[in-house]
Protein backbone atom coordinates (compact mmCIF):
# COMPACT_ATOMS: atom_id res chain seq x y z
CA UNK A 1 0.00 0.00 0.00
CA UNK A 2 1.38 3.08 -1.16
CA UNK A 3 0.39 6.68 0.83
CA UNK A 4 0.50 9.66 -0.99
CA UNK A 5 2.53 12.58 1.81
CA UNK A 6 2.79 15.99 0.89
CA UNK A 7 5.28 17.69 2.93
CA UNK A 8 6.41 21.20 3.25
CA UNK A 9 7.24 23.72 6.02
CA UNK A 10 9.80 23.20 8.97
CA UNK A 11 9.45 22.75 12.93
CA UNK A 12 7.75 20.30 14.53
CA UNK A 13 5.85 17.34 12.41
CA UNK A 14 1.89 18.15 12.27
CA UNK A 15 0.15 15.82 9.95
CA UNK A 16 -3.35 16.57 9.06
CA UNK A 17 -5.84 13.67 8.01
CA UNK A 18 -8.81 14.56 5.51
CA UNK A 19 -12.23 13.58 6.04
CA UNK A 20 -14.72 11.77 3.94
CA UNK A 21 -14.79 11.85 0.31
CA UNK A 22 -11.60 14.86 0.05
CA UNK A 23 -8.04 14.41 -0.10
CA UNK A 24 -4.75 15.89 1.38
CA UNK A 25 -5.29 18.76 -1.18
CA UNK A 26 -8.19 20.45 1.67
CA UNK A 27 -5.53 21.68 3.59
CA UNK A 28 -3.77 24.15 1.16
CA UNK A 29 -5.67 26.97 2.52
CA UNK A 30 -3.59 27.04 6.16
CA UNK A 31 -0.82 25.60 5.10
CA UNK A 32 0.46 28.77 4.26
CA UNK A 33 0.00 29.94 7.88
CA UNK A 34 0.77 26.55 9.66
CA UNK A 35 3.98 25.81 7.14
CA UNK A 36 6.39 28.89 8.66
CA UNK A 37 5.86 27.13 12.24
CA UNK A 38 4.93 23.22 11.60
CA UNK A 39 6.51 20.27 9.37
CA UNK A 40 3.25 19.38 7.63
CA UNK A 41 2.55 16.04 6.37
CA UNK A 42 -0.46 16.52 4.12
CA UNK A 43 -2.04 12.71 3.38
CA UNK A 44 -4.12 11.31 0.80
CA UNK A 45 -6.11 8.28 2.70
CA UNK A 46 -5.81 5.24 1.03
CA UNK A 47 -8.42 5.12 -1.66
CA UNK A 48 -8.46 9.02 -1.83
CA UNK A 49 -6.75 11.52 -3.85
CA UNK A 50 -3.65 10.31 -5.41
CA UNK A 51 -3.20 7.35 -2.88
CA UNK A 52 -4.18 4.29 -4.79
CA UNK A 53 -6.49 1.12 -2.78
CA UNK A 54 -5.83 -2.22 -4.06
CA UNK A 55 -8.69 -4.48 -4.17
CA UNK A 56 -9.56 -7.45 -1.72
CA UNK A 57 -8.65 -4.55 1.62
CA UNK A 58 -10.55 -5.71 4.50
CA UNK A 59 -10.98 -1.16 4.83
CA UNK A 60 -12.06 -0.50 8.36
CA UNK A 61 -11.10 1.48 11.01
CA UNK A 62 -8.57 -0.38 12.45
CA UNK A 63 -6.99 -1.40 9.17
CA UNK A 64 -6.80 1.86 8.05
CA UNK A 65 -5.02 3.80 11.11
CA UNK A 66 -2.65 1.07 10.80
CA UNK A 67 -2.04 2.13 7.11
CA UNK A 68 -1.18 5.39 8.22
CA UNK A 69 0.43 4.79 11.54
CA UNK A 70 3.40 3.12 9.16
CA UNK A 71 4.12 6.00 7.61
CA UNK A 72 4.25 8.84 10.32
CA UNK A 73 7.06 10.46 11.43
CA UNK A 74 8.55 9.42 14.89
CA UNK A 75 6.46 10.91 16.83
CA UNK A 76 4.04 14.14 15.77
CA UNK A 77 0.89 16.24 16.49
CA UNK A 78 -1.67 14.58 14.74
CA UNK A 79 -4.64 16.42 13.26
CA UNK A 80 -8.14 14.72 11.79
CA UNK A 81 -10.77 16.68 10.23
CA UNK A 82 -14.33 14.54 10.50
CA UNK A 83 -13.57 10.93 9.56
CA UNK A 84 -10.07 11.70 9.60
CA UNK A 85 -10.72 12.48 13.12
CA UNK A 86 -11.80 8.83 13.84
CA UNK A 87 -8.48 7.92 12.46
CA UNK A 88 -6.14 10.07 14.31
CA UNK A 89 -8.05 8.68 17.69
CA UNK A 90 -7.91 5.44 16.36
CA UNK A 91 -4.38 5.92 16.04
CA UNK A 92 -3.51 7.55 19.50
CA UNK A 93 -5.50 4.99 21.02
CA UNK A 94 -2.86 2.05 19.67
CA UNK A 95 0.10 4.02 19.22
CA UNK A 96 0.29 6.85 21.97
CA UNK A 97 4.01 7.04 22.25
CA UNK A 98 3.87 8.01 18.43
CA UNK A 99 1.56 10.85 18.72
CA UNK A 100 2.80 13.94 20.67
CA UNK A 101 -1.23 15.66 21.04
CA UNK A 102 -3.94 14.91 18.71
CA UNK A 103 -6.51 17.52 17.60
CA UNK A 104 -9.99 16.65 16.20
CA UNK A 105 -11.74 18.64 14.04
CA UNK A 106 -15.72 18.71 13.09
CA UNK A 107 -15.00 15.11 14.69
CA UNK A 108 -17.16 12.77 16.99
CA UNK A 109 -16.04 9.22 19.14
CA UNK A 110 -19.67 8.66 17.12
CA UNK A 111 -21.24 10.34 14.48
CA UNK A 112 -24.18 8.24 14.67
CA UNK A 113 -27.18 9.19 16.36
CA UNK A 114 -28.07 7.05 18.58
CA UNK A 115 -30.58 6.41 22.25
CA UNK A 116 -29.42 9.62 23.83
CA UNK A 117 -26.90 10.58 21.75
CA UNK A 118 -27.14 13.46 19.16
CA UNK A 119 -25.36 12.68 15.85
CA UNK A 120 -26.32 12.53 12.10
CA UNK A 121 -29.55 10.95 11.64
CA UNK A 122 -29.38 7.01 10.41
CA UNK A 123 -31.58 7.65 7.47
CA UNK A 124 -29.05 10.45 6.11
CA UNK A 125 -26.30 8.02 6.20
CA UNK A 126 -28.63 5.34 4.85
CA UNK A 127 -29.55 7.65 1.72
CA UNK A 128 -25.60 8.48 0.62
CA UNK A 129 -24.46 4.53 0.96
CA UNK A 130 -27.79 3.96 -1.60
CA UNK A 131 -27.11 6.94 -3.38
CA UNK A 132 -23.20 5.44 -4.06
CA UNK A 133 -24.54 3.18 -6.05
CA UNK A 134 -25.61 5.93 -8.75
CA UNK A 135 -23.51 8.58 -9.61
CA UNK A 136 -20.54 8.45 -6.15
CA UNK A 137 -19.64 11.97 -7.47
CA UNK A 138 -23.03 13.45 -7.24
CA UNK A 139 -23.26 12.16 -3.84
CA UNK A 140 -19.95 13.54 -2.67
CA UNK A 141 -21.01 16.82 -3.91
CA UNK A 142 -24.50 16.58 -2.16
CA UNK A 143 -21.75 16.11 1.41
CA UNK A 144 -19.72 18.69 0.44
CA UNK A 145 -23.28 20.67 0.48
CA UNK A 146 -24.03 19.38 3.71
CA UNK A 147 -20.76 20.25 4.98
CA UNK A 148 -21.02 23.68 4.59
CA UNK A 149 -24.78 24.22 5.65
CA UNK A 150 -24.93 26.88 8.10
CA UNK A 151 -21.70 28.58 7.52
CA UNK A 152 -21.55 32.21 6.84
CA UNK A 153 -19.70 31.75 3.94
CA UNK A 154 -21.83 28.35 2.62
CA UNK A 155 -21.08 29.25 -1.14
CA UNK A 156 -17.78 29.87 -1.10
CA UNK A 157 -16.77 27.01 1.02
CA UNK A 158 -17.99 24.62 -1.10
CA UNK A 159 -16.70 26.17 -4.39
CA UNK A 160 -13.33 25.93 -2.20
CA UNK A 161 -13.67 22.07 -1.78
CA UNK A 162 -14.58 21.35 -5.07
CA UNK A 163 -11.61 23.17 -6.26
CA UNK A 164 -9.22 21.00 -3.58
CA UNK A 165 -10.85 18.05 -4.69
CA UNK A 166 -10.42 18.58 -8.22
CA UNK A 167 -6.91 19.24 -7.73
CA UNK A 168 -5.99 15.28 -7.16
CA UNK A 169 -7.86 11.98 -8.80
CA UNK A 170 -11.19 11.38 -7.70
CA UNK A 171 -12.31 8.94 -4.82
CA UNK A 172 -12.31 4.97 -5.31
CA UNK A 173 -15.96 3.89 -4.46
CA UNK A 174 -14.55 1.34 -1.95
CA UNK A 175 -12.94 3.93 0.05
CA UNK A 176 -16.26 5.89 0.06
CA UNK A 177 -18.77 2.85 1.02
CA UNK A 178 -15.95 1.85 3.60
CA UNK A 179 -15.81 5.73 4.99
CA UNK A 180 -19.81 6.13 5.32
CA UNK A 181 -19.52 2.24 7.16
CA UNK A 182 -17.45 4.03 9.53
CA UNK A 183 -19.20 7.09 10.26
CA UNK A 184 -22.23 4.70 10.47
CA UNK A 185 -20.60 2.19 12.77
CA UNK A 186 -17.22 3.46 14.59
CA UNK A 187 -17.97 4.23 18.62
CA UNK A 188 -14.65 5.15 20.42
CA UNK A 189 -16.66 6.66 23.36
CA UNK A 190 -15.80 4.62 25.99
CA UNK A 191 -11.99 3.93 24.77
CA UNK A 192 -11.13 7.57 24.33
CA UNK A 193 -12.35 8.15 27.97
CA UNK A 194 -8.67 6.27 28.65
CA UNK A 195 -6.69 8.60 26.60
CA UNK A 196 -3.68 10.15 28.79
CA UNK A 197 -2.73 12.50 25.56
CA UNK A 198 -3.69 16.21 25.21
CA UNK A 199 -6.32 16.53 23.17
CA UNK A 200 -7.57 19.60 21.48
CA UNK A 201 -11.39 19.20 19.96
CA UNK A 202 -12.19 21.73 17.56
CA UNK A 203 -15.62 22.94 16.31
CA UNK A 204 -18.09 24.77 14.14
CA UNK A 205 -21.00 25.84 16.18
CA UNK A 206 -23.23 25.56 12.83
CA UNK A 207 -22.27 22.35 12.47
CA UNK A 208 -25.12 19.66 11.40
CA UNK A 209 -23.27 16.59 11.39
CA UNK A 210 -21.34 17.24 14.55
CA UNK A 211 -24.44 18.79 16.68
CA UNK A 212 -24.07 21.84 19.11
CA UNK A 213 -25.68 19.25 21.76
CA UNK A 214 -22.75 16.72 21.51
CA UNK A 215 -19.98 19.08 22.70
CA UNK A 216 -21.41 19.47 25.60
CA UNK A 217 -21.16 15.66 26.43
CA UNK A 218 -17.89 15.31 24.94
CA UNK A 219 -16.64 18.04 27.27
CA UNK A 220 -18.17 16.31 30.28
CA UNK A 221 -17.07 12.94 29.58
CA UNK A 222 -13.44 14.11 28.43
CA UNK A 223 -12.58 16.48 31.37
CA UNK A 224 -8.70 16.12 30.25
CA UNK A 225 -9.33 17.24 26.72
CA UNK A 226 -10.40 20.76 25.72
CA UNK A 227 -12.62 22.43 23.38
CA UNK A 228 -12.58 25.30 21.03
CA UNK A 229 -15.73 26.36 19.26
CA UNK A 230 -15.79 28.50 16.76
CA UNK A 231 -18.88 30.85 16.45
CA UNK A 232 -19.88 31.18 12.99
CA UNK A 233 -18.19 28.43 11.49
CA UNK A 234 -19.99 25.07 10.47
CA UNK A 235 -18.46 21.27 9.11
CA UNK A 236 -15.14 22.88 7.79
CA UNK A 237 -14.15 25.49 10.42
CA UNK A 238 -10.58 25.31 9.09
CA UNK A 239 -11.51 26.50 5.72
CA UNK A 240 -14.75 29.28 6.13
CA UNK A 241 -12.01 31.28 8.65
CA UNK A 242 -8.62 29.49 8.36
CA UNK A 243 -6.95 32.72 10.61
CA UNK A 244 -9.31 32.38 13.53
CA UNK A 245 -8.63 28.27 13.29
CA UNK A 246 -4.92 28.67 12.94
CA UNK A 247 -4.33 30.97 15.61
CA UNK A 248 -6.53 28.99 18.01
CA UNK A 249 -4.52 25.86 16.96
CA UNK A 250 -0.96 27.50 17.63
CA UNK A 251 -2.20 29.19 21.13
CA UNK A 252 -2.87 25.89 21.95
CA UNK A 253 -0.04 23.89 20.69
CA UNK A 254 2.28 26.87 22.36
CA UNK A 255 0.68 26.27 25.46
CA UNK A 256 2.69 23.23 25.86
CA UNK A 257 -0.48 21.06 25.06
CA UNK A 258 -1.12 20.92 28.73
CA UNK A 259 -4.50 21.04 29.28
CA UNK A 260 -5.15 18.51 31.85
CA UNK A 261 -8.39 19.31 33.65
CA UNK A 262 -9.73 21.69 31.12
CA UNK A 263 -13.59 21.04 31.04
CA UNK A 264 -14.71 24.60 29.74
CA UNK A 265 -14.86 25.33 26.20
CA UNK A 266 -13.08 28.13 24.31
CA UNK A 267 -15.99 30.57 22.14
CA UNK A 268 -13.83 32.01 18.88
Amino acid sequence: MSIVVERLGQGPDLVLLHGWGMNGAVWHGIAPLLSPHFRLHLIDLPGFGASPLAEGVDYDLNWLARQVAAILPPRAHLLGWSLGGLVASRIALDTPERVASLITVASSPCFMAREEWPGIAPKVLEGFMTALGGDFRQTVERFLAIQAMGSEHARDDIRQLKQWLAQRPAPQLAALTAGLTMLAEVDLREELAQLALPWLRVYGRLDSLVPRASIALLDERYPRSESQILAKASHAPFISHPELFVSGLREWLAMGTDCADSKSSAML
